[in-house]
């Protein structure tokens, strides 16, 4: 029988990967030039970063979360920017390569990753 996959109660792609995390790297989620995202002062204040070479990326938490992630992982989640999340964000698929990666890697990844904004 075929997997099922239920991005709302998911999440996994929307949290900065192992190796990433391992090599210290911080910036996840790229924000093309253009992006709508970007025309929106008060979200790129709290959501956007700029890497090294002063490229616009999704912020993420301490937990290497994207700040945009509502809800807790393997639960109930939402993307708080959908209609204007990265292209990036937008090329994921449920069940692709960078879906199940996710999904391996977070499942194995210690419980503070799957909290809530909030710590709920």
């Amino acid at each position: 029988m075929p997997a099922t996959y239920d991005c709302e109660r998911c999440g996994a792609c929307c949290t900065n990967a192992l190796e990433n995390e391992r090599r210290g790297e911080r910036a996840y989620v790229p924000v093309e030039r253009g992006a709508k995202l970007l025309g929106r002062k008060d979200l790129v204040k709290k959501l956007v970063v700029l890497d090294d070479a002063r490229e616009p990326h999704l912020r993420l938490d301490a937990d290497g979360r994207c700040l945009a992630l509502r809800g807790r992982l393997f639960d109930r989640v939402s993307c708080g920017i959908y209609a204007i999340r990265p292209k990036a964000c937008r090329t994921v698929q449920p069940g692709d390569g960078d879906c199940e990666r996710a999904r391996r890697e977070r499942l194995a990844a210690p419980p503070a990753l799957a909290r809530g904004p909030s710590g709920s």
